[in-house]
């Protein structure tokens, strides 16, 4: 079939309208061929003589008895559906060139269509065929491909009427299209398309398309061209139905772009959506809110992961109740999120969302008759899009956030260029720091410890420096926070464990009798090698057993009282010994620390420097001490008075800048000759 023509008609039909119609006589004697067909029942309902030889049948009974839906395609029998409902509708006459299988031989004839009512009432199709086509088989072969595809294939003038549907368009579109512009739904593709027929002459679009019982996406390839029958200018357009494709890229798509947790865009989607803010080169600017749940990972160990995640969907639900058309909301991963704020008006606009949004994302989440109290820091950064990229902005949020966190954590930080360059300053630190480690550029200053009832200098405190090659030496509380925030810690903790073993092996060797004090950092105390790296030095030759001690905080010893005492209890196996450091500062007391192997508590300085008010205080730890058996040292003693009030209360020992500051080792084993042994 390659050629259909739709005519709406007000003829009468030659053919009757009942069978017992005298009419039927004249039917009988035509020479072309006409047949009633039973659309219902898929039967000829009457031939004439010709129809009989058409159709291959040695009488008109032998054709009406032949059931001829047997071999009929479904394509066939939904064109013939299209046919009966058109009949019902108007008296609409088709022309259609048609291939017959009378007993499977093809025939390829014009037949001319129109409706005929049946003696029952149900609509069925008066058949003439004016011709039998004389085209070449690759012509038959055309029409019939356009007859049975699916593909949707449609003739429309320059004007907009439909001058051909093929079956599938028949079937999809129905037969009140107007226009080739009503069946789209969004008319921008409709001008897209005729624009580009203009200059180009032909365009592909997916678009929704209004078909006869709803929308559907379909892929349209059009074509400018002539209609054959006028030679007017027309459109070609075939239509591919895409819906389930673009419904399942679609999903794709949504996962690709989204959490899967919380249901937010993902990092990858803010990336891209950046990327176009930044192409758009907009003036306007946007701000980054930067969110992280405060010890996130302890409300995950005390409630489970489930109620993690609960907290985390909560987070999401709060954001998005919060939420302008133009902003997004992100979660970057674990307890990270961003909401991008877009098209701000003024600061004042931010600071105001920044707070609300701060204060619905920190309340607390009720998870199983469970209150769980959440604090969130967060990291404000102000850019333009056409300024900035995806990294950078990022980055500036990140350095306010983690100014949130530094600086008491639950509050909202912005982001200044003063921020930039002191975390440029300490990234620049971190990398010297790495390269300072592999080449041992530290070394130990030592600090002595006064045995205030004999005057004898009976211990010293290791206190790292680092030498560096241009700026001299460095103090630890520059160096010291870098490491524990980057790992490099272990590194250097080992570092310093091996420069003051080998340092208290050389006196031993002397016969200096000193104990050597070494701090030991809370995260290096919690990391896998320290009690293999302490095991190595106590095996090295003429290593001093009991004389060399480790300092900890009182932070160490909360947690896990058996695993921790356990440790301790391994170390001092080694002939190590435990003092703790900064004692009175942290949440620990007598009763509690009594239960772990320490034979050193250190008063922090605060207490010392602020004496004689804080003489209760010293009082009592100098006698719970002695309860424990454990020596006590006074550090940050800095004046006389300070001395004699400790040498009073009867203080083990002493240390501070009023005996002498940390000395490189030079200097201190000629400080220390001048004590008696």
């Amino acid at each position: 079939m390659n050629v259909t023509t739709v005519v709406p008609s007000d003829k009468k039909s030659v053919f009757p309208q009942r069978e017992d119609d005298k009419s039927f006589a004249i039917a009988r004697r035509l020479k072309v061929p006409v047949w009633v067909f039973d659309i219902d029942h898929s039967r000829i309902a009457f031939a004439n003589e010709a129809a009989c030889k058409l159709w291959n049948a040695d009488s008109e009974d032998a054709l009406r008895a032949r059931n001829l839906g047997l071999d009929m395609s479904i394509t066939v029998a939904k064109r013939l559906r299209q046919y009966q409902t058109d009949f019902r509708v108007s008296d609409a006459i088709f022309n259609e060139l048609w291939t017959l299988y009378p007993n499977g031989e093809p025939k390829s004839v014009m037949v001319i269509y129109r409706g005929y009512v049946l003696p029952d009432g149900r609509m069925g199709m008066q058949c003439e065929a004016v011709s039998e086509a004389e085209d070449q088989p690759h012509n038959l072969r055309s029409a019939e491909a356009l007859l049975h595809t699916d593909v949707l294939i449609t003739l429309f003038s320059k004007e907009g009427p439909p001058l051909y549907l093929n079956p599938a368009a028949r079937n999809a579109f129905g037969v009140q299209v107007k226009s080739l512009a009503a069946l789209f739904v969004d008319l921008k593709d409709f001008d897209s398309l005729v624009e580009q027929l203009e200059f180009i002459g032909e365009h592909r679009v997916v678009t929704r398309v209004r078909l006869a019982n709803g929308e559907r996406w379909f892929d349209l390839s059009a074509k400018a061209c002539s209609d054959a029958a006028t030679g007017q200018p027309a459109i070609l357009l075939t239509a591919i139905d895409v819906s389930e494709l673009k419904e399942a890229r679609d999903a794709a798509r949504h996962l690709a772009d989204r959490d899967q947790l919380t249901d937010l865009h993902n990092r990858s989607y803010l990336q891209n959506h950046l990327t176009k803010l930044a192409s758009h080169n907009t003036k306007s600017q946007c701000a980054i809110i930067f969110f992280d749940v405060d010890r996130f990972k302890a409300i995950n160990d005390r409630y489970g992961h489930e109620a993690g995640d609960a907290v985390l969907l909560q987070i999401a639900v709060r954001l998005r109740a919060n939420l302008r058309p133009a902003d997004l909301a992100v979660r970057l991963g674990g307890d990270e999120f961003v909401v991008l704020l877009d098209d701000i008006s003024d600061m004042s606009d931010v600071v105001h969302r920044a707070a609300r949004l701060h204060k619905s994302v920190s309340q607390p989440v009720f998870q199983d008759n469970t209150v769980i109290n959440v604090g969130t820091s967060v990291g404000v950064a102000v850019f333009l899009p056409s300024e900035v990229d995806f990294t950078e902005v990022l980055r500036e949020a990140d350095i306010a956030l983690y100014a949130s966190k530094q600086t008491g954590r639950n509050k909202v930080t912005y982001y200044t260029e003063e921020m930039g360059v002191a975390v440029k300053v300490r990234e620049d630190m971190e990398f010297e720091l790495r390269r300072a480690i592999e080449r041992r550029e530290f070394a130990l200053y030592y600090q002595p410890r006064l045995d205030i009832r004999t005057g004898r200098i009976v211990a010293v405190e290791g206190l790292a420096r680092w030498n560096h090659p241009t700026r001299g030496i460095i103090m630890p509380d520059v160096f010291i926070p870098i490491c524990e925030e980057t790992g490099l810690i272990e590194d250097l903790g080992r570092l310093v464990l091996e420069l003051g073993c080998k340092q208290a092996i050389v006196w031993r060797k002397a016969g200096v009798d000193i104990n050597v004090s070494l701090n030991v950092s809370p995260k290096q105390f919690g990391g896998l090698t320290l009690l293999e790296t302490l095991s190595n030095f106590a095996a090295l030759p003429d290593f001093p057993k009991g004389k060399v001690e480790l300092e900890i905080t009182e932070s160490v010893l909360i947690g896990d009282h058996s695993s921790i005492s356990e440790s301790l209890r391994q170390i001092t196996a080694m002939g190590y010994r435990i003092a703790i450091d900064d004692f009175g500062t942290g949440y620990s007391n007598l009763s509690f620390i009594s239960h772990f192997p320490l034979t050193y508590l250190k008063i922090d300085r605060s207490f010392i420097q602020q004496l004689p008010e804080s003489g209760p205080i010293v009082r009592l730890i100098l006698t719970l001490a002695q309860q424990i058996g454990a020596t006590v040292v006074s550090e940050g003693v800095e004046t006389t008075q300070q001395l004699d009030w400790l040498t009073r209360h009867n203080c083990d020992q002493a240390q501070g800048y009023l005996i002498t500051p940390p000395l490189p080792i030079d200097e201190f084993n000629a400080f220390l000759a001048q004590f008696p042994e």
